[in-house]
C-alpha cells in the first residue's frame, strides 16, 4: 500500500457508501457505472491489502522450511 492509498477501513467505509447510493436507485446509468467502477477498485485494493496481511501472518507463524499456519484465534501450543 502506498502512502496515499486508502486504508482497509477507509475502503470498506467507502464501499458501504457506494452500495447505499447504488441501492437508492436515483442515479442515472452513467453515475451508477462510475460508482460501480470505483467500488471495484476499492474491492481490489482491499483484497491486495488482505493478501499482504495474510502473508505476514504466515511468515510470523512459521519458517519457510516448517510453516505452521493456524487461525489467529487459536492458542499456540
Amino acid at each position: 500500500m502506498t502512502e496515499n492509498a486508502p486504508s482497509l477501513e477507509e475502503r470498506l467505509k467507502r464501499l458501504e457508501e457506494i452500495v447505499r447510493s447504488l441501492e437508492a436507485a436515483d442515479l442515472d446509468m452513467e453515475g451508477a457505472l462510475t460508482l460501480f467502477e470505483e467500488g471495484v477498485e476499492h474491492v481490489r485494493g482491499a483484497e491486495a491489502t488482505l493478501r499482504v496481511a495474510e502473508l505476514k501472518v504466515e511468515e510470523l507463524l512459521g519458517s519457510e522450511e516448517d510453516p505452521v499456519i493456524r487461525p489467529l484465534d487459536e492458542d499456540p501450543e
